[in-house]
């Protein structure tokens, strides 16, 4: 997972044909930081192309507004084909539902 800033995160969402994770949280948020491990363990069982990102919502006031992000911790799924709007998921209970989320969005 690599974290990034708002210009990071706004040119990868533009760039076109490969898909986008973005993880969105805060750093003294307890749930966030079990989601975040849940995402980590996730990771090593997606295809090593796929982007996943991490954001601080403190540090990116622009794209939570423009993504309307509510809560966190939250996962924006971008899929490749950028027609198509990117989606959010805000339930991350366990790692086969972030897995099964994940994979419903990319492929």
């Amino acid at each position: 997972m690599k974290e990034m800033n708002q210009q990071e995160l706004l040119e990868a969402l533009e760039r076109k044909g490969e898909p986008l994770v973005v993880f969105f949280y805060t750093p003294l948020c307890g749930t966030c930081k079990a989601a975040r491990r849940m995402l980590e363990v996730a990771e090593h069982l997606l295809p090593e192309e796929l982007l996943i990102a991490a954001g601080n919502v403190n540090m990116l006031p622009g794209l939570v507004n423009t993504c309307r992000i509510s809560s966190v911790p939250a996962l924006l799924v971008a899929p490749a084909d950028r027609s198509k709007a990117p989606l959010i998921y805000y339930s991350m209970s366990s790692v086969e539902r972030v897995l099964d989320y994940i994979r419903s969005v990319t492929s």
